[in-house]
């Protein structure tokens, strides 16, 4: 459309450090149907980016504690207990489990 005229940029200007297309396609995998404002993708993202900010200096404060110079997926795992609410604490956790082998798995080969 119009936007490749201004400058060469166009669609492509906040992809690289941006949640948007990772949140869209959860989004569809819970609801099809349901679409997602420009408004409101910014609005997850920056939710996204605090949540993760939060853990990584939550993680960095344990890993420091102990006297380590390596965040592993113990230390993320004990800083979404500390920083998740209950229950979201609990599936997060479930979540993170799951992923861990799934990465290390589709790393090494």
């Amino acid at each position: 459309g119009d936007e490749e005229s201004k400058g060469g940029r166009g669609n492509r200007k906040r992809q690289s450090n941006s949640y948007s297309s990772y949140i869209y396609k959860v989004l569809k995998q819970v609801h099809p149907d349901t679409g997602i404002s420009k408004k409101a993708m910014q609005i997850m993202d920056n939710f996204i980016n605090d949540i993760f900010d939060r853990i990584a200096t939550e993680a960095g404060k344990l890993a420091r504690y102990n006297k380590r110079h390596t965040i592993t997926s113990r230390e993320v795992q004990t800083a979404v207990r500390l920083i998740l609410p209950g229950e979201l604490a609990k599936h997060a956790v479930s979540e993170g489990t799951k992923a861990v082998p799934k990465y290390n798995s589709s790393e090494g080969g």
